[in-house]
């Protein structure tokens, strides 16, 4: 049977949200966090519901027992949106630190995703 991946933090709801800004690495935190939904580690929120303080993505982000974040860059937008919502992050993950330079580009290609998400999965299990 194959072994299920799970996020080593030790719990099933797990919220991520990720940057979506408009440099790669920002594309990159996104489909990052859908590949994270897709393999059952958490559950995709919206950033920019949090910060427009929509109702319901309040409260699921309340609701969630752990918030993961995805940052592009170092300026860690998703960070302190969530931060300045009142929210605790309980773990960051910045892609410009994982050896991807920021540029302009908008089309991460399919390998490029896939050699951070294994960055990613790496992190995340050696938590």
């Amino acid at each position: 049977m194959v072994e299920e991946t799970k996020c080593s933090c030790g719990s099933a709801n797990v919220a991520i949200f990720p940057c979506v800004g408009a440099a790669n690495v920002g594309q990159l935190s996104n489909k990052i966090a859908i590949e994270l939904e897709k393999q059952g580690i958490g559950n995709l929120m919206c950033t920019a519901g949090i910060g427009a303080r929509a109702p319901g993505l309040m409260k699921s982000a309340e609701a969630s027992d752990r918030i993961l974040t995805i940052d592009g860059c170092p300026v860690n937008c998703a960070t302190k949106t969530m931060e300045l919502a009142g929210f605790k992050v309980d773990r960051q993950i910045v892609i410009s630190e994982l050896g991807v330079k920021k540029t302009k580009d908008r089309n991460p290609s399919d390998e490029e995703v896939a050699e951070v998400l294994e960055k990613v999965m790496e992190i995340l299990q050696s938590e």
